[in-house]
């Protein structure tokens, strides 16, 4: 069977070797990814029973959380691939000097984002456009979550070094466990004290009774205990890594910093015009009324069951590529960006597939609401189009993070997304809700959306097709001394 040695060896390989460490790298990643999507839908599920007003709170200001998580997870990442250089490399001592400042940097980062999240906090709903009883209840929520981002980020960095090592299966195995400690937080947390019958018996639960607040605190608890013992298997056990033992300094170096802020930079500046445009979209949405944010705010969770096994791929094809760059093998840099996009068009494909399918079912699990149940469904149903050409976008742009080639991509995701996205959903919100109503507007939010991913899904395959044609055709038939 296939192992990642063989690329930092520089042996010769087949396709079918190359295939299967590919999917052998991805289903963890895959695992874990879902893992999350699955403590998203519980999550929904939850708070859909308390009502419609809460379920908007929440989907009010999910996508700027979206935009803090991601910055703090996109600067982690400039590091993560220099470690993948390094390991491509066979330098350890090298990668753990870049985990030592890593870390520095990381909790240096996250303080300030926390720092500015603390203070709009109280004004950003109103910014984007809630109604009164709604706010308070995001405020809350808002302010839990990025006051736990300085160990979120540090589980984005434990995690992505230990993906870019190689190591797919701690993560994924950490992540399955975040999701069952979520579960059992926000059970506690959300609901008041009730009687409960499980196989005929009835008993006592206790509940806090905390509402949209337990649910910020139950996931948060979750991911504080996963980003902890993320953050100590890698630095006291991972081979090759772990630097408990070892001697370096945590100060970080003008020249590294500089390095990993070359890759970083751009991927946190187009996450964030990216999640800027999709707090726009929110905007756009606000006005259709609470049924629309809440059916949006679903719709989006739901969706993620099929967008996420190609974040999972994106990941698997950011080690191979990475490893196989730091190992001066444009060869294989080649091979593992056609076949992991390939491998994550054919996933989510047969994924929405089955999201066309069960979207009603889908959105009854989240909510008892008919009305938002049915137009979730309608949007679910629009975006099942686009997630081919969806998943060509995620994993060719995985490849060109192994790559460190991340301004181009960048600014491919940031022109699609405001340039194709943004004026087409305002246009068709505006031309639905003449034409049926005011609620229906949020269909032609989704349609803009899926017209806006078949374009970047495009460009990106089309980037991907130039990049390699510029790489050696042939295969190295020696092992490297």
């Amino acid at each position: 069977m296939a192992d990642i040695s063989y690329i930092q060896d520089g042996r010769a390989s087949t396709f079918r070797q190359q295939l299967s460490l590919a999917a052998r790298l991805a289903l963890p990643a895959i695992l874990s990814q879902l893992s999350s999507i699955i403590m998203q839908y519980i999550d929904a599920s939850m708070v859909g029973r308390l009502g419609t007003e809460p379920a908007a709170a929440i989907g009010l200001v999910s996508t700027s959380l979206w935009l803090f998580w991601g910055t703090c997870s996109a600067i982690t990442m400039g590091f993560s691939v220099l470690v993948s250089h390094r390991v491509g490399a066979r330098d350890y001592a090298g990668a753990r000097d870049i985990l030592r400042q890593a870390i520095t940097a990381t909790i240096l980062f996250s303080l300030l984002i926390t720092a500015t999240g603390i203070a709009i906090a109280p004004s950003l709903p109103h910014w984007l456009g809630g109604g009164e009883n709604i706010t308070g209840m995001a405020s809350r929520y808002f302010m839990i979550f990025v006051m736990a981002l300085p160990m979120l980020s540090l589980n984005y960095l434990a995690g992505g070094m230990l993906r870019c090592a190689g190591n797919m299966k701690i993560p994924s195995l950490l992540n399955i466990m975040m999701c069952a400690l979520d579960v059992i937080f926000n059970y506690l947390l959300i609901f008041e004290t009730r009687q409960t019958t499980w196989f005929g018996h009835t008993f006592t639960m206790p509940g806090a009774g905390l509402g949209v607040t337990g649910a910020a605190l139950g996931t948060v608890i979750a991911e504080v205990i996963t980003a902890c013992s993320m953050l100590y298997y890698l630095c006291c056990h991972e081979k090759g890594l772990a630097i408990r033992g070892t001697s370096g300094s945590f100060k970080p170096m003008k020249s590294l910093i500089s390095r990993a802020l070359h890759i970083s930079a751009p991927m946190a500046a187009e996450h964030a015009v990216i999640c800027g445009a999709q707090v726009m979209i929110t905007v756009i949405v606000a006005p259709l009324g609470a049924v629309a944010i809440a059916a949006n705010a679903f719709a989006i969770t739901a969706e993620s069951l099929c967008y996420m096994p190609g974040y999972g791929i994106g990941d698997a094809a950011t080690t191979l590529v990475g490893q196989s760059h730091g190992a001066g093998n444009p060869y294989l840099v080649k091979r593992f960006g056609y076949i992991t996009v390939g491998l994550g068009m054919t996933v989510m494909s047969l994924m929405g597939v089955i999201l066309y399918i069960t979207a009603p079912w889908m959105m009854e699990l989240m909510t008892p609401v008919e009305e938002i149940q049915r137009l979730g469904t309608e949007v679910l149903r629009i975006e099942a189009w686009a997630e081919p050409m969806f998943a060509a976008s995620i994993v060719a742009y995985g490849v060109f993070v192994g790559l460190g080639d991340t301004i181009v991509p960048a600014c491919m995701n940031f022109g699609s997304i405001w340039l194709v996205r943004v004026p087409l959903a305002a246009w068709l919100a505006n031309y639905y809700s003449a034409a049926e109503s005011t609620v229906a507007g949020l269909k032609g939010v989704w349609i803009a959306m899926c017209i806006e991913l078949m374009f970047r899904g495009a460009i990106f395959i089309i980037r991907l097709v130039r990049k390699n044609s510029r790489l050696s055709p042939r295969q190295p038939s020696q092992k490297r001394s």
